[in-house]
């Protein structure tokens, strides 16, 4: 049956999928409309199409390789009272930790000697460091000059909204990565999520970032009450800025926050928002989080065209996560090894540092 008769004899709605995935797996360009009706699939065989259309596009810039990043979230503490965080400042319940620089220091050696291509150094405004002005920054940047001459490793830095200054002693020290989440691009949804915190000083915050030469992480947040125009006109923000990695994390309700009884969204919307940035921002990077679903949720994430495993936590720390605190942890299956069984079982493999490492030589050379 010739190409041309199967087009006249499909359904409309399957033609219309059809041309779009087409178009994106070609690099054209498509419109907002088409990137909210991807978004929108919810047919089982849609969105196995969506999903193979995006594993090519991932297979054609990464091939079968997948990288990895250790995570240390050194400070738990914050100034802020974001309504979705169970790290805000006033939960008073959750049990809280600064990890000192010496232990920062050993344990992300341990990542390193575990075989990560990043480490990615996480704080919450720390009310103590932000109260102290540039002096206790200093130390944090000093501390993070440090781990990169221990592990050698390109290190990611999410420390929230720092002063300018200090974002320009972090790329003069060669740090490789910013990440500051808007977890929205809907001013009004911002607001609410992020109580009084400027969203344009956040995106401020990026571009400072950007221009000083570190690459940029941006995240969204989804089952929060966005909508998919919202969550179009963030990937379309994300391809205009030029994100270098683009995230995606289903909203996990917790205890003590004000949306705690927001009723938890399937994954499988956070599935279809990643192969949409996949097939939309094409050769950026992606994680598959392990700090919503662990370990079980990896494979999803890696067949919807994620090419990053974030969260890799080493156990007997004491250290948290994110949205989970101890959420696959300490029962070791947050690891370098468990994790290459789930590749496998997918037909990846983690890249070589040295892989990455060119990764980000031709990235920061664009």
């Amino acid at each position: 049956m010739s190409q041309a008769f199967k087009k006249k004899n499909m359904p409309l709605a399957d033609l219309k999928l059809t041309e779009i995935l087409n178009r994106l797996q070609n690099t054209h360009p498509v419109e907002k409309k088409e990137i909210t009706y991807l978004l929108g699939l919810s047919d089982p065989k849609d969105v196995y199409l969506l999903f193979e259309a995006a594993q090519n596009v991932r297979n054609r810039y990464f091939g079968n390789k997948i990288f990895l990043y250790g995570f240390l979230y050194f400070s738990t503490y914050c100034r802020n009272n974001c309504r979705f965080c169970q790290y805000r400042n006033s939960n008073k319940i959750l049990p809280r930790y600064r990890i000192n620089k010496a232990q920062i220091l050993t344990t992300a050696g341990e990542m390193a000697d575990a075989g990560v291509h990043l480490i990615d150094l996480t704080m919450g405004e720390d009310p103590e460091l932000y109260s102290s002005s540039e002096f206790g920054f200093e130390q944090v940047v000093g501390m993070i000059k440090k781990v990169q001459e221990k592990t050698g490793l390109p290190v990611m830095v999410s420390p929230g909204t720092l002063p300018d200054e200090i974002l320009k002693d972090l790329a003069k020290v060669g740090v490789t990565w910013y990440a500051c989440y808007q977890e929205t691009h809907n001013e009004s949804l911002y607001k609410n999520l992020r109580p009084g915190q400027g969203f344009k000083k956040r995106l401020a915050k990026k571009r400072l970032a950007k221009n000083l030469g570190m690459l940029i992480e941006e995240g969204i947040l989804t089952g929060v009450g966005e909508t998919l125009d919202d969550l179009a006109e963030s990937i379309i923000w994300m391809r205009d800025f030029c994100v270098d990695q683009a995230r995606v994390m289903t909203f996990v309700p917790r205890k003590d926050t004000p949306m705690a009884d927001t009723e938890r969204q399937d994954t499988l919307k956070e599935q279809i928002i990643i192969a949409v940035m996949r097939l939309v921002l094409g050769n950026v990077l992606i994680p598959a989080s392990l700090d919503v679903d662990g370990l079980d949720g990896l494979k999803a994430r890696l067949t919807a065209g994620a090419n990053v495993v974030t969260s890799i936590v080493p156990p007997e720390n004491g250290l948290a996560g994110v949205a989970n605190h101890s959420l696959d942890i300490e029962a070791s299956r947050r690891s370098k090894k468990s994790v290459e069984k789930i590749l496998k079982s997918c037909n990846l493999k983690s890249a070589t540092i040295a892989a990455y490492q060119d990764w980000i030589k031709k990235r920061q050379s664009l």
